[in-house]
């Protein structure tokens, strides 16, 4: 048994109810096996075994008050998985469906995307099964500073610096950075993804789904293609699915799709760049659903379907595939359909959200297929370039900002490339992404020694 196999089979055995950390071992780890003859070191070491390890998995007790005078209780978590290269750093996700494992998973994740990123980051991720959907601004204060009452013991500018994720956008940032404040009397950069007017970047809000559509579009320009008249499927409707659906459309696309937990809606005209403004308003003022979009542009709405049951289901071409919403969102039968109706290309937005088996129907139908880790680097780089201005005291312009994005984009993309055809396996993203983000993670533990 080889020690990939020997790393997997042992974290099955150690955490055998943890699935979505399973599968992104897995997913990482095959991957990784060229690298095992190639560097000796790394086995003599033990960096297979110890990167699956997180240095530290904190859970915790959150009692909050409704506004019913209620005591509510939920639970949170912060992994430190990873600080070689950097400062733990990694989101916070508030949805229901928050456990230890899909923690573990995101901060194990969030190593080799930070890693690819080229800026000193390390790895970590954290959130809570507290839900925000149907909560008042009050309730979802109180629920913020109990929060952070627990995580400022854990986190700081030069520790670990969370930002935001699923559930977790500028209001609850803002209440859980003003609480740390008030907590340590210190005004330092511990969270990215802040409001311009304490201290965040510009461009942040706007850099996953941006940097999603320019690592699609470097993509498509190895096949001599671009996004100009391409229909494009996005699913999702927060942050990441609303910029990626601008980006699209400043450069050429027509996006048909967007999504909620609730339902999803095919826009054959196009989401243009009125109907994303609508869509904005519609989720992050009044935290709609997208049943309300559909009744305002009389467009097709499908409850309680995902967009990519919808497009499998109605037979709608598609030729570029951006999943922006959660993880395994995509299986291998939604997967197929996307090649049956004409896509060739699929970046992903989101975190994991193409089951294995739809990656592998991607890769064998030669599909430009990139993975999370890569595609979606974006806000976290921009999240780097915003504790860069920080600790400089400075604010950088929205074109600065921006421009490095971009070049951060080309790199990442390029790195990819460059590390799948050094290790054999020519324009193989998924391979590449991780190879490259692992090597230089693992490097640096070398040099450390055994700590």
């Amino acid at each position: 048994m080889s020690v990939i196999d020997e790393v997997i089979e042992k974290v099955k055995r150690t955490d055998p109810d943890q699935n979505e950390f399973h599968q992104a071992v897995i997913e990482v780890l095959e991957t990784l096996a060229p690298t095992v003859e190639k560097h000796p070191e790394f086995v003599n070491a033990g960096i297979y075994e110890r990167i699956v390890e997180p240095e530290r998995a904190v859970i915790f007790r959150v009692p909050w008050v409704d506004d019913k005078g209620e005591v509510q209780v939920n639970r949170g978590f912060r992994v430190q998985f990873n600080n070689a290269i950097g400062p733990f750093k990694g989101g916070i996700r508030f949805h229901p469906s928050v456990n230890l494992s899909i923690i573990k998973f995101l901060g194990f994740e969030q190593i080799f995307k930070n890693s690819l990123t080229t800026l000193p980051m390390g790895g970590g991720k954290g959130g809570s099964d507290f839900d925000p959907k149907g909560k008042s601004d009050g309730e979802v204060m109180r629920f913020c500073q109990a929060f952070m009452r627990e995580l400022c013991r854990h986190i700081g500018a030069e520790t670990d610096v969370p930002a935001g994720d699923i559930g977790v956008g500028a209001r609850e940032i803002g209440y859980l950075f003003g609480y740390y404040k008030k907590i340590r009397n210190e005004h330092t950069g511990v969270l990215t993804g802040k409001g311009l007017d304490y201290g965040g970047s510009l461009v942040r809000p706007e850099a996953t789904g941006y940097g999603t559509v320019y690592f699609a579009a470097e993509m498509l320009a190895t096949r001599g293609l671009d996004f100009k008249d391409k229909t494009v499927a996005v699913s999702g409707a927060g942050n990441v699915a609303q910029f990626a659906i601008e980006k699209v459309n400043q450069m050429g696309g027509r996006v048909i799709s967007a999504c909620d937990s609730t339902a999803t809606v095919i826009d054959e005209q196009g989401i243009d760049d009125d109907k994303c403004c609508y869509l904005m308003e519609l989720k992050n003022i009044h935290r709609g659903r997208v049943n309300e979009y559909a009744d305002k542009y009389k467009t097709v709405c499908y409850e309680d379907k995902n967009v990519w049951d919808v497009i499998r289901e109605q037979g709608i071409k598609v030729d570029i595939a951006l999943p922006c919403a959660t993880q395994n969102e995509i299986d291998a039968e939604n997967a197929e359909a996307l090649v049956k109706n004409g896509c060739i290309c699929v970046a992903e937005g989101a975190n994991m959200p193409s089951s294995p088996a739809a990656v592998k129907v991607f890769q064998e139908n030669n599909l430009l297929y990139g993975p999370g880790k890569a595609v979606n680097a974006g806000g976290v780089a921009t999240s780097g370039l915003e504790m860069s201005q920080n600790s400089q005291k400075l604010s950088w312009t929205r074109e600065e900002v921006d421009s490095r994005l971009l070049l951060i984009m080309k790199s990442i993309h390029q790195s990819c490339l460059d590390a799948a055809e050094a290790y054999g396996k020519k324009g193989d993203y998924l391979m590449g992404a991780n190879i490259a983000g692992f090597t230089k993670v693992a490097n640096a533990m070398l040099a450390y020694g055994v700590v």
